[in-house]
């Protein structure tokens, strides 16, 4: 948490629909809910694409998974608000 913003990151392909869509939707909760956000491409880093394989999109806080394929913007938003 850098200057009492939550920073969650998002793992995601390029070419990936679903992860367009977990991203479009973050950005309205992010407008609302302030937190940093990291995009990462698990097919730039070969352990990463090892690690998630088609388990993208994947949204985590540290090591704490969010949720993954489609985003449940109540989970986000709950999670959020603890940290406020």
């Amino acid at each position: 948490m850098v200057d009492g913003r939550i920073t969650l990151t998002l793992y995601s392909r390029n070419w990936c629909h679903l992860c367009a869509d977990m991203l479009e939707g973050l950005k309205v909760i992010q407008a609302l809910q302030p937190f940093d956000l990291v995009v990462v491409d698990v097919d730039s880093r070969s352990g990463l694409e090892q690690r998630f394989g088609e388990r993208v999109p994947l949204l985590m806080h540290g090591e704490h998974e969010l949720c993954h394929y489609r985003l449940d913007p109540a989970t986000v938003t709950d999670y959020l608000r603890d940290f406020r």
